[in-house]
């Protein structure tokens, strides 16, 4: 997973590229001199990060003959949550892109759909060469969750009504195996699965013609792990200290904002906001953990 996150950080870098450009008004129509550049970024990233990859994500691996793998086991399935995110996230931003050119709402959003699973198939097809891994049917059909949940809401309501997010914390198993959950701060971020959170936010009264409840207020579900320490080992026993550790599932609610909702009247102000919708912001939450419910006061 952490590749995964890398890739769709490197197409947030992407945004920063057309940021002078997402603060105008999209195009009435068509426009060509905004297609052409966004054709041509898309096809630069994506190349790029491609290149980039098998230079360094996959040098230290020989390569072998097609194969798969199977994984869906692996991690109590969080990095597959991570999977769909992903694929959320750079189908949306690419449709949006496209949008911005003028292109009819439909037809940006298969577009974007497609960049985001062709970019994220193309990865697999590297997993699938690589000795130190392998072609994943769990993986692709993960990717397939993300760009469907986009594409359906967008053909549907030409909105995005259920925002999939992230949030991360640090914890204190990463420690046990920084070879695997990361050594540093960054390392942990992309790595450290009992410190992410996928989240799927939304606001239910935007269903129904109330106007009292503001739409930028959300309720949030969470879904996170505690105490994984080895991906498909459910148990894991400290071999200085003799603890025993015992993998858990989380399931957060929680409280949340949608930014492209706040009734803002300045564009570019805007478009600042909607890119914080990446991420969960922090809020009180109750957590389900073993058959428990745990209350925290803040949960990031």
């Amino acid at each position: 997973m952490s590749s995964r996150l890398i890739i769709i950080f490197s197409f947030f870098s992407a945004n920063l590229l057309f940021g002078q450009t997402t603060f105008l008004a999209t195009a009435d129509s068509l426009s060509k001199k905004r297609l052409i550049p966004i054709s041509i970024g898309s096809s630069t990233v994506w190349a790029g990060s491609m290149v980039g990859l098998s230079q360094v994500w996959y040098k230290d691996y020989d390569k072998t003959s097609f194969h798969t793998f199977n994984d869906g086991a692996n991690w109590l399935q969080m990095d597959k949550a991570g999977h769909v995110y992903t694929n959320y996230q750079i189908s949306q931003f690419a449709g949006n892109l496209y949008k911005w050119s003028g292109m009819k709402s439909n037809n940006a959003a298969v577009i974007g759909t497609g960049i985001g699973l062709g970019f994220q198939t193309t990865l697999e097809i590297f997993d699938g060469f690589s000795s130190g891994w392998g072609f994943s049917w769990y993986d692709m059909s993960s990717n397939a969750l993300g760009a469907g949940i986009y594409l359906g809401q967008e053909l549907a309501w030409k909105e995005q009504r259920f925002l999939l997010k992230f949030s991360y914390h640090p914890t204190e198993f990463a420690a046990l195996r920084p070879e695997v959950l990361g050594s540093n701060f960054q390392e942990r971020f992309l790595k450290d699965y009992n410190g992410q959170t996928y989240w799927v936010s939304f606001n239910p009264f935007l269903f129904t013609k109330n106007t009292s409840i503001p739409k930028w207020i959300c309720l949030s579900f969470g879904y996170s792990v505690n105490q994984k320490i080895v991906g498909d080992q459910e148990t894991y026993i400290d071999p200085i200290s003799l603890i025993s550790y015992s993998s858990q599932r989380e399931f957060i609610f929680s409280l949340d904002i949608d930014f492209s909702r706040i009734p803002v009247q300045k564009k570019w102000l805007k478009t600042v906001l909607k890119q914080l919708n990446y991420l969960k912001i922090p809020f009180p939450a109750l957590i389900i953990r073993d058959g428990k419910l745990i209350g925290a006061p803040i949960y990031f």
